[in-house]
């Protein structure tokens, strides 16, 4: 039997292929052809300018088609012509101007204009790029965040699943990303599009869980690694649960169930940004990382933890980085690096109390090494802890702690990270 591996497919519109002279073809058209070399070369570069639609976000494609086809619909049909509303009313010359009331008459259409220049809810912290606009840039970071929404209620949809079965099949995914030396960012994409897929739809048995969250990994390899594993490799983990041909199918009921939306703003490309901000100090190297690998990867650690509850569905990806980046530094710095407020992040930062002093009790990971990866790319890759059992002690803990804690705005628990003035081991560098 072999074995398909599906990639990303990329149509390049406007360019033709050349076709072969058949044999029967006239030598006039073959003469013809062999003089016009500059035809050719304008195809020639027209190929090459296509490269640039691989460099496309996804979403930014979709929404340039969107914009082509709006377009086209406000176009004005020269047939009605007579319909222009600022077309004269002719009034006698005898009779004495009086104000004309503008109904029905006056004009066949109602507009409406909406107002496309929204003013953003939280203003940039980012520095000033010289790539981009700053604020363009956290305009479309944050339009991102609110359109991938997620539904609150999903298990709801779901009698015959319990909160625990999606703990379970999502700590196992951070296994298997582990095993495979997957980045943490494939693993959000694939818990993504696994809790979004569930939104959609309705009494899952959870025979079927894993398939879907393998097949849901699948595809979120391919979006992000450079090297994937194989379909093969993934039914191999399965145990013989699925088969390749089974993930296969399941890959593109997914992708048609979420509209083919596969670029979300994950929480962990939140926290990266935000510990960008906070320890960058030249603007020119702001593509480059600049936070402790440590730092991150404990930060990292507590998100993990958390997004294992399906309570983590209620909140944005963005206030799910912030709040548990408060619980390693102060509000302070992180209304300083998300422009939120505290009355945005306050009912998160309480629900992750107990995760956090889950977290604190057992001690924090260190850094670990993966053979074959780069020294600067090792807090990337997404790791597998007792994640179920730091979850249960965190479900233990008794209410009136979780209680005790509210009455400061910093709860008790938090760790707290080096200065970000100053850079220790295991900064990127």
């Amino acid at each position: 039997m072999h074995t398909f591996h599906v990639s990303r497919v990329y149509i390049l519109e406007g360019y033709a292929w050349d076709i072969m002279p058949s044999k029967g073809e006239n030598v006039e058209s073959r003469t013809i052809d062999h003089e016009m070399p500059k035809e050719t070369a304008v195809r020639s570069k027209k190929r090459k300018s296509d490269v640039a639609v691989y460099l496309q976000d996804p979403d930014e494609v979709a929404e340039m088609t969107k914009k082509n086809q709006c377009d086209a619909l406000v176009c004005w049909n020269p047939e009605s012509v007579h319909t222009i509303p600022c077309s004269r009313i002719p009034t006698p010359d005898n009779e004495v101007d009086q104000p004309v009331a503008l109904n029905a008459t006056g004009f066949s259409t109602q507009y409406t204009f909406k107002n496309i220049f929204v003013t953003p809810t939280r203003s940039s912290p980012l520095p000033v790029l010289c790539w981009a606009s700053s604020d363009d840039v956290w305009n479309n970071l944050l339009k991102k965040d609110d359109t991938y929404s997620r539904d609150i209620h999903v298990m709801k949809k779901h009698p015959h699943l319990q909160p625990k079965m999606r703990a379970i099949l999502l700590d196992w995914l951070m296994e298997v990303c582990e095993v495979y030396k997957l980045h943490r960012e494939t693993f959000y994409l694939a818990q993504d599009y696994f809790d979004r897929f569930m939104a959609t739809q309705s009494n899952v048995f959870k025979c079927t869980l894993q398939l879907i969250g393998i097949s849901s990994l699948f595809i979120a390899a391919k979006m992000e690694e450079i090297y994937p594993p194989k379909v093969h490799q993934f039914a191999y983990v399965t145990d013989g649960a699925c088969t390749e041909d089974d993930i296969l199918c399941m890959e593109i009921i997914i992708m048609k169930e979420l509209k083919w939306r596969l670029s979300p703003l994950t929480p962990v490309s939140w926290l990266n940004i935000y510990m960008q901000v906070a320890y960058l100090k030249e603007s020119e190297e702001v593509l480059i990382p600049q936070y402790p690998q440590t730092t991150f990867v404990q930060i990292a650690e507590l998100l993990d933890l958390c997004v294992l509850d399906v309570k983590c569905l209620e909140f944005s990806y963005g206030v799910l980085a912030a709040s548990a980046l408060f619980h390693f530094s102060s509000l302070e710095l992180v209304e300083k690096v998300s422009a939120l407020k505290w009355s945005d992040v306050e009912e998160c930062v309480r629900w992750m109390v107990p995760f956090a002093m889950s977290i604190r009790e057992v001690g924090s990971s260190a850094l670990r090494t993966f053979k074959g990866i780069p020294a600067d790319d090792m807090h990337n890759i997404q790791t597998h802890a007792a994640y179920l059992d730091w979850m249960a002690k965190a479900c233990a803990y008794p209410q009136v702690d979780v209680d005790r804690s509210q009455n400061s705005p910093i709860p008790s628990g938090v760790l707290t990270p080096p200065p970000s003035s100053e850079k220790p081991e295991g900064t990127v560098s």
